[in-house]
C-alpha cells in the first residue's frame, strides 16, 4: 500500500486550508492559462509555417535542377530533359514527381497600361493542384493541342490593377533570342489565381512551356528548369546534398531555401518566439506552484510533526506533498487543455481571427497541432512543474517534531 498517496488523497481541503485555498486557486488558474497559451502558441506557429511553406512549395518546388551558369538575369539557359541523370532522379525513392518549366521576362501591354511580368511556362506533366486550390475565377489552361497553348493564368492582383478578366486577350512583348528585337505574343486569360504571396502575385503569369521554347529558339527537349517534388520536406537539405554529389558539371541544384531565403528566415524566427513563450509560461507556473507548496507545508506543519513522531521519514512526507501538488497541477492542466483545444477547434473550423494577407501572406490565423505535440506539451508541463517542486519539498527536513507540535 502506498502510504504517502493514501494520506495525500485523504487530506481534507476544509478548515485547515483556510489560507491555502485562494493560493491553490491562483496556482490552478496560472497553470491553466499557461498551458492554454502554450497550446495556442505552438498551434499557431506550426499552422503558420505549414501554410506559408505549402504556398511557396506549391507555386515553385522544393528543389529545382537548372543549368550551371553565371547568368543572373531572367533569361534561363536550357536544360536537356533526356539525360541519364534525370532518369536516375525518377528512380530516387525520395522523389515523388518531376516537372518541366521555364521562365521569361516580358512586358504586358493593355490599352492604357503596361506592366512588367514573368511568364512561367509549364509542361503537360505539371501538377496543377495548388493553382486549382487558389483559383478565384475562370479555369486552368488547356494545353492538349499540338500547337503552343495561348491560354494563361494571371494573378488577382495584376488582373485588378490592369482591369482584366477571364476571356480577355492581352499582348505580351518579349526580347527575342538574339536580343535585337521585341517579339509579341497575343495570349488569352483563362483564369485568375490568388496565392496571397506578393513575390508571386506581383509578377507571375502561368502559360505553356512551348511558348517559351519557341521564343528562345529551344528544341522540344530543352527546358529552363526541372522542378522536383520530394516525399519528406524535412529531409530536403539532405536530399539536395545527395543529388548535388552526383550532379553533372553543367547542372546545378537549388532548394526553396536558396530561392526565397527571406521568407524561410522569417519563419525560423517564429520558433524563437515560441521557445521564449514556453519558457516564460513554465517559469510562471513553476514559481506559482513553489509558493503554493510552501504554503501547504506551512499550514500542515502540525501534521508533519505528528507523522514524524509516528516514525514517518522525510521522504515519505515529501511524497505526500508532491502527490498533493501533482493533483493541483493536474487540475490546472485539465482546464488549460480545455481552453487551448476550444480555441484550436474554433479557429480551425470557423477562422475567427483574421490577418492582413499583404503582411502575413494568409487571410486568417492558421492553426495546426498534432497529437504528438499536444502530448509533449502536457508531459513537459507536468514533469517540469513537479521537478521544480522537489527543491522546496526539502523544507520538510528542517521541521522537527517538537517545533511542529508546538506550532500546532
Amino acid at each position: 500500500m502506498n502510504v504517502a498517496y493514501f494520506i495525500a488523497k485523504h487530506i481534507a481541503p476544509g478548515r485547515t486550508e483556510e489560507y491555502a485555498r485562494p493560493i491553490i486557486r491562483i496556482a490552478v488558474v496560472s497553470i491553466a492559462l499557461g498551458l492554454a497559451l502554450m497550446i495556442v502558441s505552438v498551434a499557431i506557429v506550426i499552422g503558420f509555417k505549414n501554410s506559408i511553406r505549402n504556398k511557396v512549395v506549391g507555386f515553385s518546388a522544393p528543389m529545382e535542377v537548372v543549368a550551371f551558369t553565371r547568368n543572373e538575369s531572367l533569361e534561363e539557359s536550357p536544360v536537356a530533359t533526356g539525360t541519364k541523370f534525370l532518369e536516375k532522379l525518377r528512380d530516387n525513392p525520395e522523389i515523388t514527381h518531376l516537372q518541366f518549366t521555364a521562365q521569361k521576362g516580358g512586358v504586358l501591354k493593355t490599352a492604357d497600361q503596361i506592366q512588367g511580368v514573368i511568364l512561367k511556362g509549364v509542361g503537360r506533366n505539371y501538377n496543377w493542384q495548388f493553382l486549382k486550390e487558389n483559383l478565384v475565377a475562370g479555369h486552368i489552361p488547356d494545353f492538349k493541342e499540338s500547337k503552343p497553348g495561348r491560354q494563361i493564368l494571371i494573378s488577382q492582383k495584376l488582373a485588378t490593377k490592369l482591369r482584366l478578366k477571364p476571356g480577355d486577350a492581352v499582348r505580351i512583348w518579349f526580347i527575342g533570342k538574339e536580343a535585337t528585337a521585341a517579339l509579341g505574343r497575343k495570349l488569352v486569360i483563362s483564369g485568375i489565381y490568388n496565392t496571397g504571396i506578393e513575390e508571386f502575385d506581383n509578377r507571375f503569369l502561368i502559360g505553356d512551356l512551348r511558348q517559351i521554347q519557341h521564343l528562345n529558339g529551344w528544341k522540344p527537349g530543352q527546358v529552363g528548369c526541372v522542378e522536383i517534388q520530394v516525399r519528406d520536406f524535412k529531409k530536403l537539405k539532405a536530399i539536395a546534398q545527395n543529388i548535388y554529389n552526383s550532379i553533372p558539371y553543367n547542372l546545378n541544384i537549388n532548394t526553396i531555401y536558396d530561392a526565397y531565403p527571406e521568407i524561410f528566415n522569417w519563419l525560423d524566427l517564429l520558433d524563437t518566439n515560441v521557445v521564449v513563450i514556453l519558457v516564460l509560461m513554465i517559469l510562471v507556473a513553476g514559481i506559482t506552484m513553489i509558493s503554493t507548496l510552501f504554503i501547504l507545508i506551512i499550514e500542515r506543519t502540525g501534521m508533519v510533526g505528528i507523522l514524524k513522531t509516528l516514525g514517518s521519514n522525510n521522504r515519505t512526507i515529501q511524497k505526500i506533498f508532491l502527490y498533493k501538488a501533482a493533483y493541483i497541477v493536474g487540475r490546472g492542466m485539465l482546464w488549460g487543455n480545455l481552453l487551448g483545444l476550444l480555441f484550436y477547434f474554433a479557429q480551425y473550423y470557423f477562422h475567427l481571427f483574421h490577418l492582413n494577407p499583404v503582411n502575413y501572406y494568409v487571410s486568417y490565423v492558421p492553426v495546426s497541432l498534432s497529437v504528438v505535440n499536444f502530448l509533449l506539451l502536457n508531459a513537459g508541463t507536468f514533469f517540469l512543474c513537479l521537478l521544480m517542486l522537489i527543491v522546496p519539498s526539502f523544507y520538510i527536513m528542517r521541521i522537527t517534531p517538537a517545533s511542529a507540535l508546538r506550532y500546532e
